[in-house]
């Protein structure tokens, strides 16, 4: 079977790769102790040169871990509102903790989301 691209897979599989670098994890980091940064400021916490910050940027951007403003010719970075849920969510799915029932479910003629079985 062929690899799938990154674009194609499940969303939770694009935000843990996205954390799993070390330059975005020192980019997450820096972010958790602060309301937002400028993107010209994480050279400095994460030892590489702009353009390569810019890519990282990207990646968690795209995977939904962090969410930009542009003011001017700066943009200014913070985590996403619902990054650290995610993570929360994640891990009370692995320890076995009962699943929040998704409000669309609960509307009148919604059916619920059905997720393949994991195969052994």
């Amino acid at each position: 079977m062929p690899r799938q691209k990154l674009t194609l897979i499940d969303p939770d599989v694009r935000f843990f790769h996205a954390l799993a670098d070390p330059t975005r994890l020192a980019i997450v980091r820096e972010l958790a102790g602060l309301p937002e940064v400028c993107a010209c400021d994480f050279t400095t916490c994460c030892d590489v040169r702009q353009p390569t910050v810019s890519h990282h940027l990207k990646i968690l951007r795209e995977a939904g871990v962090i969410v930009s403003e542009r003011r001017g010719t700066s943009i200014f970075y913070r985590l996403a509102p619902g990054a650290i849920e995610r993570l929360r969510a994640f891990s009370a799915e692995l320890s076995g903790e009962p699943q929040v029932i998704p409000a669309s479910t609960l509307r009148r003629n919604a059916r619920p989301v059905e997720r393949p079985l994991p195969q052994a």
